[in-house]
């Protein structure tokens, strides 16, 4: 019988291009409440994080220290800016019309944000349920909390996963947990090193489209 080989997918930058929103989101909240200065180079440092870890860096960035009853301000921003503009990667869909076998989504962000960028891009109808989030875990990225959660859901080794990632700490996270990680680069807020540091971070392969991942899946015993 063949290896059955689960695709672990993250969700932002990796099945939506939603990281340049995002990173618009965190900069408007941050200005509406006196706190100037959060602009996409501050963000583009806590790609893969999840939220109270991306308050925290940039706090130690910045100085702001964002207050906490404030805290769904970042989301409803982030749900406006998504429900306007959020488009599903370059090719994604395509590419999961042929994927044979198991996968899920283990994402950093909330679960409300993940259903919600899979329902407006029309990716929900590959997934069901298997939807996983840091806030179901104790460690976020680069811990292997989530990515070792979604195996154990999909009743899967962790040996037997591939983790396609957009972010460093993703992918630190896919390795500490022992799987083979691969390292996206086709999303809008990729930039000249970006292959170069996920391959530093312990990428396997770095794919630049969807049509390089089948071909890196392929090799893997993976049809899609």
């Amino acid at each position: 019988m063949a290896r059955s080989r689960p695709i672990i997918f993250d969700c932002d930058g990796v099945l939506v291009d939603s990281e340049p929103l995002a990173a618009r989101a965190y900069e408007r909240v941050y200005d509406k409440h006196g706190m100037p200065g959060v602009h996409g180079g501050i963000i583009a440092q806590c790609i893969g994080m999840k939220q109270s870890d991306i308050i925290a860096k940039i706090r130690d960035l910045t100085g702001h220290q964002f207050p906490a009853a404030a805290d769904g301000d970042i989301w409803a921003e982030t749900k406006i800016l998504f429900s306007q503009e959020l488009k599903p990667t370059p090719g994604i869909t395509a590419f999961l019309e042929t994927l044979a076998g198991d996968r899920c989504v283990a994402s950093s962000s909330s679960v409300d944000r993940i259903n919600h960028s899979l329902a407006v891009t029309g990716l929900a109808r590959f997934f069901g349920d298997a939807i996983y989030s840091s806030s179901m875990v104790k460690r976020g990225k680069p811990a292997p909390d989530i990515f070792l959660f979604a195996a154990d859901k999909m009743g899967a080794k962790p040996a037997d996963c591939i983790v396609i990632e957009d972010s460093p700490f993703g992918i630190e996270g896919a390795v500490a947990a022992g799987m083979t990680a691969i390292g996206y680069t086709g999303g809008g807020h990729t930039y000249a090193e970006h292959g170069a540091r996920l391959t530093a971070a312990g990428a396997n392969f770095i794919c630049s489209d969807w049509q390089e991942v089948s071909r890196q899946l392929a090799g893997l015993g993976v049809p899609a």
